[in-house]
C-alpha cells in the first residue's frame, strides 16, 4: 500500500511537472498582453522552479501592467532576496515609487539600479528624471547627458535637460535643449512656453514672442504666457504690451503686476 501511494505521488508530480509552463510560452503570453494568463502560468512553473528570477521578473511586470503594484514590489523584493545586485528589480521598485510620486524613496532604488547597470538606457533616463524631481539639477543633467549618448533620437531627454538647465540658471543651455526638443516635438505647448521663457531671459525677444503667441493660440487662458507676451511687446516698443500686462495682472499674474512698473512707466 505504501509503495502504491509512493507511485501515485511520483505520477502526480510528473503530471504537475508536465503542466509547468514553458518559458517561451510565458514570454509569448506577456508580449500578447495576456497578463493574467501569464501570471497563472508562472505560478505553475514556480511550483517546481522556485527562485527562477526571470519568471519572477515577468510576473512583477505583469502585476505592474495590471496596476497591482504591491504584488509587483513583493516580487521585486523576492528577486533581491535571491540576487541583491539584480538591477532591474531595484529599477522596478524605484519606477513604481516614482510613478506614485514618492520621489525621495524612489531615488535610492533608482540610483542603486543605475550603479549596477549603467548601460541600461531606461534606468539611466529614469535616474535623470528622478534627480530632477528631488532638485538635484547637476546630477539630473549628468544622467540625462548619459541617456542622450545612448539614444540621441529620444525627444523627452531634451525636454528634461532643458528643465534641469533652467533650474540651475543655465538659460542659454536650457534654450538650446528646448529648441532641440521642439525640433522633434514641435506641438508641445509646455516646451514652447519654457523655451519662450528662456528666450525672454536672454533677450531674444522676437523668438520669445513667437513662442508665447503659439501658446496663447492653443491655450488663450494661459495667463503667464499673456504676461510674458506683454513684456516682449513692451520691450520692443509696442504699446499693446502694457495693455496685455494690465490684463494679465487683473487675471492674477504676480509676474505681470511686478513688471508693470518696470516696463510701462
Amino acid at each position: 500500500m505504501k509503495r502504491l501511494n509512493h507511485i501515485s505521488t511520483i505520477l502526480l508530480s510528473i503530471f504537475l511537472l508536465s503542466c509547468s509552463a514553458d518559458p517561451a510560452e510565458i514570454e509569448s503570453l506577456y508580449s500578447q498582453k495576456k497578463y493574467d494568463q501569464a501570471i497563472s502560468a508562472i505560478n505553475r512553473r514556480l511550483f517546481f522552479h522556485i527562485g527562477e528570477i526571470k519568471m519572477l521578473h515577468i510576473r512583477a511586470r505583469c502585476y505592474e501592467e495590471l496596476g497591482q503594484t504591491d504584488e509587483a514590489i513583493e516580487d521585486y523584493e523576492r528577486i533581491l532576496d535571491f540576487d541583491p545586485d539584480y538591477a532591474q528589480a531595484h529599477a522596478g521598485i524605484g519606477k513604481i515609487l516614482f510613478d506614485k510620486e514618492y520621489y525621495r524613496q524612489a531615488e535610492l532604488s533608482i540610483l542603486k539600479a543605475a550603479s549596477l547597470d549603467p548601460e541600461d538606457f531606461e534606468i539611466i533616463y529614469l535616474a535623470g528624471r528622478s534627480q530632477l524631481m528631488v532638485k538635484n539639477w547637476e546630477r539630473a543633467e549628468t544622467f540625462l547627458k548619459q541617456a542622450q549618448e545612448m539614444n540621441k533620437e529620444f525627444a523627452p531627454i531634451y525636454y528634461y535637460m532643458g528643465m534641469a538647465r533652467a533650474s540651475r540658471g543655465d538659460v542659454y543651455g536650457a534654450a538650446a535643449s528646448f529648441n532641440t526638443y521642439l525640433q522633434k516635438e514641435p506641438d508641445n505647448i509646455t516646451a514652447r512656453y519654457n523655451r519662450g521663457f528662456a528666450m525672454l531671459k536672454i533677450g531674444y525677444l522676437p523668438w520669445a514672442l513667437e513662442d508665447f503667441e503659439f501658446v496663447l493660440k492653443n491655450n488663450p487662458e494661459h495667463v503667464e504666457a499673456l504676461a510674458r507676451k506683454g513684456v516682449c511687446l513692451a520691450r520692443m516698443g509696442n504699446a499693446e504690451g502694457c495693455s496685455l500686462l494690465k490684463e494679465a495682472a487683473a487675471k492674477g499674474s504676480d509676474f505681470a503686476l511686478s513688471k508693470l512698473e518696470e516696463v510701462c512707466l
